[in-house]
């Protein structure tokens, strides 16, 4: 038995281990299905806090063929914006290095945009979380790249591993919406779709 119903049949359209995480701490039924190669171009004039919804609208359009009657399509893309420029996911270690330097004793935000999307209707939201590191050392920086090797992440960081424990000083938003699902969100917008 779990606490949610819902009429539809949920796809998590990520293979976000975080993501899977945090939906399945809702204790919803759902299942994966992550399409490879889905362009996550955007316009180059698209204000940054927008980018994440727009993408998360874009990965739900390669969806769309695939979606039954009683299905509901859950996608979402997260950003690290830095003095408004982006950190994407790192190139290599010394791209992870650079970044996370940058981030040392900054405040950044985290914006992460969501589309729940069935055949007869789509809901998007975006959250905005602001984080701020501590100063980092360069052994601190080094230690996590080579443990954790964060080549998945954007900005270079996860914030539920040992560089959140040691280096972030403070959150002001959503500490979920960081690890890359603004869940409490996503609950209230399942329960109402």
């Amino acid at each position: 038995m779990t606490f949610f119903s819902n009429k539809y049949h949920l796809i998590l359209a990520s293979n976000s281990p975080r993501r899977k995480e945090l939906l399945s701490g809702i204790d919803v039924e759902y299942e994966v299905l992550a399409l490879p190669d889905i362009d996550e171009s955007y316009p180059d004039d698209l204000p940054h806090e927008e980018i994440p919804e727009f993408l998360a609208k874009k990965k739900a359009l390669a969806y769309i063929s695939l979606l039954q009657d009683d299905t509901l399509l859950i996608t979402a893309d997260t950003v690290v914006l830095l003095h408004d420029r982006i950190l994407g996911k790192p190139l290599d270690k010394a791209d992870a290095k650079r970044m996370l330097k940058e981030l040392s004793g900054e405040t950044h935000r985290v914006v992460t945009g969501v589309c729940l999307t069935s055949k007869q209707k789509q809901v998007c939201f975006s959250d905005t979380a602001h984080v701020t590191f501590g100063l980092l050392t360069d052994e601190e920086i080094d230690y996590y790249v080579e443990k954790y090797n964060p080549s998945d992440k954007a900005g270079a960081y996860g914030v539920q591993e040992w560089i959140g424990y040691v280096g972030v000083r403070r959150i002001e938003g959503s500490y979920f919406n960081v690890m890359g699902l603004p869940i409490f969100k996503v609950y209230r917008e399942l329960r109402r779709f």
